[in-house]
């Protein structure tokens, strides 16, 4: 599933950090801390992955 927002491929990325031990899970803040405990280390490197160029700094959307 690609990020539809910058701001969620941010929380993704900071999120499959914490996965995968590279940073602290104490660290993560909001959206980012649900999505490490609710995401799988792959769907989380999807959406990080996802290409920024055209998308919006947030999603209209879920604001």
């Amino acid at each position: 599933m690609p990020a539809k927002s910058k701001a969620q491929q941010k929380a993704a990325g900071a999120a499959l950090s914490a996965k995968r031990g590279e940073t602290k899970k104490s660290e993560l803040k909001g959206a980012s801390k649900s999505m490490e405990k609710s995401m799988s280390q792959k769907e989380l490197k999807e959406m990080a992955s996802t290409k920024r160029k055209g998308k919006p700094e947030h999603d209209a959307k879920s604001a």
